[in-house]
């Protein structure tokens, strides 16, 4: 069997192309630092809670990857450097990456910041072959924004996805081996090929799905094609159990969306030590809200739905959310939910993470607030009244949003704030999935506190 980069597919052959940024996170990295070039680098938190984003080929060939807890990439490899992540400048990249997708088709889909499936079925008018177009367009994302990447292409999401993975470069062995950039499998081979993956390679198979596979005695794909729906059903439920024999058989029919709407945006940190006073958990929740609603902003919507999200030191989890009747993208009237949520749950130990987030999103209008003035809510008095102030604030804070968003984007985030930004006397304007989106830093404060 052959993973062909010379022969060229028709448009029907290969209507879908996947591109995946190699190392995306730690390669923009060394861009801004070339220093870094050549070493072992991760992106991630360097404390004891911290984990791993994203890992340089230097650094994967000790066997660091992602999910990994930091400490236990520092054991494998004493010289890794970890930084923390810069998610404007990864905002950044991610834009001017979409922008070269798009110049080949318009039909595109991002997932995440660095991958994007596109649909080429419009290059047929224009006699265009889709694996030279993919040679293009990698060459033009490592000409421009100095990254590699690898492309796949196949009959659909599935056969796509896989390919670019082949395309990239792998460690075996602790030796780095080069991808060979762009692949397509041929028709005749592709469902040979697929029968070799194993179970984990098919789209939403994570670790617990896999586990239960591996129980029933399936590792490979082409075990998994030989199971019926009906046995597996009972092991991954019935939805779940249709979409892997479907996969199984190479059969996936996600069509490319284009333009998919962000449905929600949050933030949330790990905290280098656990906080169990309410007071300073509160202020947590105010400098969070500040985050989204900043983010909420900058993307012009407004949300509809607050939640927080809490974890104990046993690894318990609770949440909580409120859905209102008007949107608001203001940081007191968030912060007003979110402490009102947080006042709802019992504090039955310390907490290790805390989260806000926005969702229910709609785009911003400004005849929006104006209409909202009847608010029944179906929750106590103490809601009622949460929800009555964070319109008010909504309302009323508007104009002053607007201007110091505007300062923000002429002078930089830290040359105004305002009182939920302070920290230490100083600004800290975070942004959203900020400083500590992968854990706590080394050296950080106990309680980090606002």
């Amino acid at each position: 069997m052959s993973l062909s980069r010379t022969e060229d597919p028709s448009v029907e052959q290969a209507p879908i192309l996947h591109v995946d940024l190699d190392a995306f996170f730690a390669s923009v990295e060394v861009l801004d630092n070339p220093s870094l070039k050549g070493k072992p680098v991760a992106v991630g938190g360097a404390g004891e809670r911290g984990v791993i984003a994203s890992a340089s080929y230097e650094a994967r060939r000790f066997g660091i990857r992602s999910a990994m807890p930091s400490v236990m990439a520092l054991r494998i490899c004493k010289d890794l450097i970890i930084v923390p992540g810069h998610f404007d400048r990864y905002e950044e990249y991610s834009r001017r990456f979409q922008s070269l997708v798009g110049d080949v088709t318009p039909q595109y889909e991002p997932l995440g910041l660095d991958e994007v499936f596109a649909d080429l079925r419009s290059l047929a008018r224009l006699n265009v072959r889709p694996v030279a177009a993919a040679h293009e367009l990698r060459t033009r994302i490592k000409d421009e924004l100095h990254i590699d990447s690898g492309i796949g292409l196949g009959a659909n999401k599935l056969f796509a996805k896989l390919s670019s993975k082949r395309a990239k470069p792998q460690v075996r062995d602790g030796k780095l081996i080069a991808g060979p950039g762009v692949v397509w499998v041929d028709p005749g081979e592709q469902l040979t090929w697929l029968r070799q993956q194993g179970v984990r390679a098919l789209w939403g198979v994570g670790p617990a799905t896999t586990e239960r596979l591996e129980r029933l005695g399936i590792f490979s794909v082409g075990e998994l094609a030989a199971l019926s729906e009906g046995t597996l059903r009972s092991h991954v439920g019935p939805s779940m159990a249709h979409t892997l024999i479907e996969m199984a058989h190479g059969r996936d029919d996600r069509a490319v969306v284009a333009n998919r709407a962000t449905k929600s945006i949050g933030h949330e940190v790990t905290f280098a030590s656990s906080i169990s006073n309410l007071d300073d958990l509160h202020a947590q929740a105010r400098q969070f809200s500040a985050v989204v609603a900043r983010a909420l902003r900058a993307s012009d919507q407004v949300a509809h739905t607050i939640s927080l999200g809490v974890r104990f030191d046993d690894l318990t989890s609770t949440r909580r959310s409120e859905t209102l009747s008007f949107g608001i993208d203001d940081e007191t009237a968030v912060s007003t939910i979110a402490s009102a949520l947080l006042e709802s749950i019992e504090l039955r130990g310390a907490v290790r993470l805390l989260g806000v987030s926005a969702s229910s999103l709609r785009a911003r209008s400004n005849s929006e607030l104006q209409l909202a003035f009847d608010l029944p809510l179906s929750r106590d008095d103490d809601a009622q009244r949460s929800a009555e102030r964070s319109r008010s604030q909504q309302a009323t804070r508007g104009a002053l949003n607007d201007a110091v968003d505007d300062l923000r984007r002429r002078f930089g985030r830290s040359s105004i704030g305002v009182g939920t930004d302070l920290l230490d006397g100083s600004l800290d304007v975070a942004t959203q999935r900020g400083r500590h989106a992968f854990g706590p830093e080394a050296g950080d404060s106990d309680n980090q506190r606002p």
